[in-house]
């Protein structure tokens, strides 16, 4: 019989208080301040009458700054993640420490990318201040609110998902000093992606059907969190023709090893309604799959006419 939210709640509790435990002794302390090269910075106009931002200002290659800046307004929306995670897990016991803790460790990020944009000049302040107003005030919300399953399956896959996008990102840079804080920032993500994967393997031990429907109803309708940023089709197209991050990345260095891990097409405990949903899951990579190789074709194809 399908366990329900507060059973499920209370059932994860000692699997979350092991990782937790895990986590704070493999996660390592680290200060934003290290990672900004704060001696290249100089006053910009307004009050205080400094220089005006130029777009000469930064050596950044387009598209990286480009990533940048989604990947910083992304982590800029953490209030709004907190308040969804902390409305479902609660903010008692293991789960409440967890949320905490994993808040103030996703603030980091935010702080260090707007540091670096900002003291580097990679980014015009005024425009970047605007775009974080617009989007902060659009919010987010989970798109399975009322979901445990379905938002651990999410954040198993996200977490992931940004930490190759902000890898992928830092050395698009060509900056050395970009390229060590994203990667630090990625070592973070791997940590809660590690967390969250974890949460739900236990949870398929305990509710196989209900955890493959969750994992193949977010698999199919998967967007990142930034995904409300204005134009963020034009800038996520500009990323993937760049290999930034691409649906062959999302395809098979997200999904693939997380699906792997649970081991989700080979399992014998499954019912007709999780065997269903496995077919469901199977064809949508399959679908993936063609989609990679077809957008692998068309990005190949337009670099070969711009050599020309």
């Amino acid at each position: 019989m399908p366990l329900d939210q507060t059973a499920l709640l209370i059932e994860l509790e000692p699997v979350v208080a092991t990782n937790l435990d895990r986590h704070l002794t493999l996660a390592k302390e680290w200060f934003p301040h290290e990672y900004v090269p704060w001696s290249e910075g100089r006053t910009f106009d307004g009050l205080l009458g400094g220089e005006a931002y130029s777009p000469d200002d930064s050596k950044l290659p387009d598209v990286a700054r480009t990533a940048l800046i989604v990947n910083l307004l992304t982590e800029d929306n953490l209030p709004s993640y907190h308040h969804e995670i902390a409305t479902l897990f609660g903010r008692d016991g293991a789960w409440g420490t967890w949320v905490h803790r994993w808040t103030a460790e996703e603030g980091r990020h935010g702080i260090a990318l707007r540091d670096y944009l900002t003291v580097t000049r990679a980014v015009d302040p005024v425009e970047l201040e605007r775009a974080r107003m617009t989007h902060m005030s659009a919010g987010y919300s989970n798109d399975h609110p009322e979901e445990m399953l379905h938002s651990l399956a999410y954040v198993a896959f996200q977490e992931l998902a940004t930490r190759i996008s902000h890898r992928n990102t830092g050395k698009a840079t060509g900056d050395p000093i970009a390229e060590q804080l994203l990667a630090r920032v990625a070592a973070d993500e791997n940590l809660h992606m590690v967390f969250y994967r974890n949460l739900l393997s236990a949870a398929f031990d305990l509710d196989p059907n209900a955890a493959m429907r969750a994992v193949t109803d977010v698999v199919s309708s998967f967007q990142m969190p930034g995904a409300n940023i204005e134009g963020f089709g034009r800038k996520a197209l500009s990323i993937a023709l760049a290999g930034i991050y691409d649906l062959r990345q999302h395809r098979d260095e997200v999904l693939q090893p997380v699906l792997r891990q649970w081991d989700v097409f080979s399992r014998t405990d499954l019912s007709a309604d999780g065997a269903a949903a496995r077919d469901e899951l199977a064809d949508h990579m399959a679908s993936l799959e063609v989609q990679a190789a077809r957008f692998e074709e068309k990005r190949e194809a337009r670099r070969v006419r711009l050599a020309r």
